[in-house]
């Protein structure tokens, strides 16, 4: 196949067909695609950055309510692409499930529109007194909001992963450009970000929330017609296993019935096809590692209907990443300030830019997605060639070298945000400006440096994450482990509404008077910073720790030619003798 042009990963066309490598994937492929991802980030945080005021000017709810609607929200959108990678790894594909979802989350989109903008869907106000929403207007919104998140969870684990599928990973010119691909496509989420944050949110509070939700709308359907038309340019990768959920399963079990027998020695005596197996059906073959040594019970040879080695690693590979998962659950509760109180704080400061403009607090999130953009391109260009030179590995550090750096900058941005928040306080008392709708005389740009700080730090967390969790995925299952780093998102949200929860009530019942309360000048908000802050610098030390003991993966691609391979462990790529049958990667 490889002398007739065709890619040597085994792609197909729509029709199950094999692709020609020049003719498609790549970039080429991958242009269709950035388009739908700047539209539906715009889409996303044109709602989820100034979802908090929404809810609080317009359905008049309390802080802590809108916070915490918002937070479950956005967890959610998170959360659902679980079921959808799920659905893609074993049933439709990505692309079908991608293609399904989409439409979905526009009708999400197309209601939400009709709930800000129809008169009967929202309160009514008259001379200046606004009554409560009807529980059928309050209905409407939040199922708007549901719909739009049911169809994220198809779209955000199959949109990325079938972009990275343009590449073939066994083509070394197309590997090295696969190692850039996650920093431009989150590049393209971010100017989506941005245009949200800059334009979108001012058009919703100046111009109508109609017009705010409607732009993205129709952006998003104009992305999704693009995304159609590059069809013919894309490459689909063939299931290899008919349900890879259930051979983990099936490991899991086989190790627990097996719990009380003896492992050998020689991991050489456990269960393995042969090679021929592995050229024939062009699956990976995963080489033995040390980590989590009971499942290694699930391939003991003397056992009837064993498991093979690589099955087993493949499941060590999903809980060697669930730890990780883990400790990215308190980053991502970090990250959910930016949306809900950095906003309300943003309200109670001066937000006056001169000639009676005043910038939206939400706006200011725009400062995480410009130093993001601006650090993307700094970072793929100069950061990883640098870095590259005296490391030898291709990405410049480990995977987990950079999600390091990234929760390290998380920490240094809930210690600004502290000392930010006592400066505000220490402008209340001296200006005697707390009352709940007291502007205190303070520049809303004191703000700047915790969301710069974050957005710096996203480029080594968020792109990190990505690509940590499509890399040390199961071959089959790169949906599924792309849902790792959305569902540590969604669970964050929901841990930051549990936590302004229990904090609010807690601090009502010990002081009686809430750290996050209603009036912020009348609260203690550098009180919950100051405990972010705590709990993500322990969170730091023990990410580190995890990360130092972490198995990359090192799987084989069984191949019938003799010619120099490339070897790849932990990242780190050399040439292996030319008689070499394998190719690590």
């Amino acid at each position: 196949m490889e002398n007739k042009g065709y890619t040597q990963d085994g792609s197909v066309d729509l029709r199950g067909r094999p692709v020609l490598a020049s003719q498609t994937g790549r970039w080429r492929a991958c242009a269709f695609l950035v388009g739908y991802e700047a539209f539906e980030r715009m889409a996303f945080y044109g709602v989820a950055s100034n979802l908090v005021v929404y809810l609080t000017t317009e359905l008049h709810e309390d802080t802590v309510s809108s916070v915490r609607s918002a937070n479950n929200w956005s967890g959610s959108v998170w959360i659902t692409p679980i079921l959808g990678a799920y659905i893609a790894d074993t049933y439709f594909g990505r692309f079908w499930t991608f293609t399904i979802s989409s439409l979905i989350y526009v009708l999400g989109m197309i209601l939400l529109t009709m709930a800000v903008s129809l008169k009967t869907l929202r309160p009514t106000c008259t001379n200046g007194v606004c009554n409560k929403a009807t529980p059928s207007q309050i209905a409407f919104f939040y199922a708007s909001l549901y719909v739009m998140a049911i169809g994220a969870g198809g779209t955000k684990p199959n949109i990325s992963t079938f972009g990275a599928d343009q590449f073939d990973d066994f083509d070394p010119h197309e590997r090295k450009l696969k190692v850039s691909f996650f920093n431009w496509w989150m590049f393209s989420s971010f100017l989506g970000g941005l245009m949200a944050t800059l334009g979108l949110v001012y058009i919703q509070e100046n111009l109508g929330w109609g017009l705010g939700y409607g732009i993205p709308t129709a952006g998003l359907m104009l992305s999704l017609l693009i995304f159609y038309l590059g069809t013919p340019n894309y490459r689909h990768k063939v299931r290899k296993t008919e349900s890879p959920a259930k051979e983990i399963i099936k490991v899991c079990a086989a190790a627990f019935s097996n719990r009380r027998l003896v492992l050998p020695n020689d991991p050489a005596q456990l269960y393995e096809l042969e090679p021929q197996h592995y050229i024939i059906t062009g699956k990976r073959r995963v080489h033995h590692t040390s980590a989590f040594r009971f499942l290694d019970k699930a391939a003991l040879k003397e056992r009837p209907r064993p498991c093979t080695v690589t099955q087993v690693e493949e499941t060590k590979l999903v809980l060697g990443m669930s730890i990780i998962w883990l400790a990215t659950l308190i980053p991502s509760t970090i990250w959910a300030q930016v949306n809900t109180l950095f906003v309300k704080q943003g309200t109670t400061l001066d937000r006056s830019l001169g000639h009676g403009f005043q910038i939206p607090a939400a706006s200011l999130g725009s400062f995480v997605t410009i130093s993001m953009l601006l650090s993307v391109p700094i970072y793929d260009r100069f950061f990883v060639p640098f870095m590259r030179r005296r490391t030898g590995n291709p990405r410049g550090i480990t995977l987990l070298q950079r999600l390091g750096i990234g929760f390290g900058f998380q920490v240094l941005a809930t210690t600004v945000a502290s000392l930010v928040e006592l400066h505000r306080m220490h402008a209340i008392n001296s200006h005697h400006a707390n009352g709940p709708k007291d502007i205190v005389p303070m520049s809303i740009f004191w703000l700047l440096p915790q969301y710069i700080l974050l957005g710096i730090g996203d480029v080594f967390n968020a792109i990190g994450l990505l690509e940590f969790f499509y890399d040390q995925s199961p071959e089959d299952m790169q949906s599924l482990g792309t849902t790792f780093f959305t569902s540590g998102i969604g669970v964050g949200n929901f841990l930051n509404s549990l936590l302004v929860t229990v904090v609010d009530k807690l601090t009502r019942r010990v002081g009686g008077k809430s750290w996050i309360g209603n009036n912020l000048n009348d609260s203690h908000l550098d009180y919950y910073y100051g405990f972010l802050m705590a709990i993500s610098a322990i969170n730091l030390a023990v990410f580190i720790w995890i990360s130092s003991r972490y198995n990359y993966k090192k799987e084989t691609l069984e191949v019938t030619e003799r010619k120099v391979l490339c070897v790849q462990m932990d990242g780190k790529v050399m040439d292996a003798p030319p008689a070499t049958l394998g190719l690590q990667v």
